[in-house]
């Protein structure tokens, strides 16, 4: 999906693992902090932005007031449906985008592929927003790369009556009698598979991930399609009864319909947490411009109201202290999971470049037969 998003008004303003809670930072005098508006430096306007994120993962006036406060001439805004998808677009020579979003597995490989550009730190002093949870990630060690944007869990979005029953292991997912929808994710999908197993869900062991791989295929006899990061609107449209799927969308899903029609559920035996991340790609065409933005998303109400908006987690601290996140959504336990629920996930992290032409080999043998 390709969009152009140009201002007609320029008036238009408006580790992770150990914690045994992601949610419950925020200080009790959050009322009492005040908090100054996001002001853009000077000398940007007339400029043009060029985002390459994923779909539905802004809110509806991040990028136009964006646009205002900074007067450019507009963003320039394309999507990609998984990270390898945007490490395809990105390894054969930056076509033209200042801001990417990659996962953290993703980060790390695009640092060690000299793929991503180094951060001038004095351009984003919101940096100073971020929870330390969210910094000095294996993935990026020195926060020279990257920034967390927002983090969230993979797991089962299904119709409640439809399928007719709680859903709570992959069990379940793999024996219902209906459509159900993988997300096209290869290593949390061989991951999850990889876990069922008994093994690491990382593993670089050939053999493992080829049994992952075969764990798949016997037990995607219902799966209709791999979902493009598009299975919360298969789900709507009754396509298919359930689906595996990021966090955010299906709660997206859940409150546009205002209605107990669907649900999300973090599997007792397994699911991925993961960061995903602003970074700008070597020969980015505005890497000044770039950083400004990562300033501009880091401010506490603007990076609330993109949590608020997609009802992912944030990992803007003072967007917490402030109270900033909506009690809802604070509160709810498989947005912000805690306890023994945090520890049924687990983290992708790269791996060796034999390891992942396995994954590869065996993603391609799954879709060929399933997807």
């Amino acid at each position: 999906m390709r969009k152009w998003i140009t201002l007609f008004c320029l008036g238009l303003v408006a580790a992770l693992l150990a914690a045994p809670s992601l949610a419950q930072d925020a200080t009790p005098e959050a009322e009492a902090i005040e908090l100054e508006p996001w002001t853009c430096p000077e000398g940007f306007e007339g400029q043009t932005l060029n985002v390459y994120n994923w779909t539905t993962y802004v809110a509806e006036d991040t990028i136009s007031n964006f646009i205002a406060l900074c007067g450019l001439a507009g963003v320039q805004y394309d999507t990609f449906a998984s990270n390898e998808d945007l490490l395809a677009a990105i390894s054969q020579g930056n076509p033209g985008y200042d801001i990417i979003v990659p996962t953290d597995y993703m980060v790390a490989i695009m640092i060690e592929q000299d793929l991503l550009d180094t951060l001038n730190k004095e351009n984003i002093p919101n940096m100073k927003n971020i929870s330390p949870r969210f910094l000095g990630g294996s993935h990026d060690p020195e926060d020279n790369y990257s920034i967390p944007y927002q983090w969230g869990t993979i797991g089962i979005g299904y119709n409640v009556e439809k399928v007719g029953k709680e859903i709570t292991s992959w069990q379940d997912v793999f024996e219902y009698q209906g459509s159900v929808a993988w997300l096209e994710d290869q290593r949390t999908m061989i991951g999850i598979a990889l876990k069922q197993l008994g093994y690491d869900p990382n593993s670089e062991n050939p053999d493992e991930i080829a049994q992952a791989g075969d764990f798949l295929i016997a037990n995607g006899g219902n799966v209709v399609t791999i979902a493009q990061d598009d299975g919360q609107a298969l789900l709507e449209r009754g396509d298919i009864d359930m689906t595996v799927e990021y966090s955010g969308d299906i709660f997206q899903l859940i409150y546009e319909c205002e209605c107990d029609t669907y649900a999300y559920v973090i599997l007792s035996d397994g699911g991925t947490i993961w960061t995903d991340n602003l970074a700008i790609p070597v020969d980015a065409p505005n890497k000044a411009l770039a950083e400004v933005f990562m300033d501009y998303i880091l401010d506490p109400q603007v990076g609330a109201d993109i949590s608020n908006y997609t009802a992912y987690g944030t990992p803007n601290q003072l967007s917490l202290d402030a109270g900033l996140i909506d009690e809802e959504l604070l509160n709810d336990p498989t947005i912000y999971p805690t306890g023994e629920t945090l520890e049924n996930l687990f983290s992708i992290k790269s791996v060796s470049d034999d390891a992942q032409v396995a994954y590869n080999d065996a993603w391609d043998a799954i879709k060929i037969l399933i997807g």
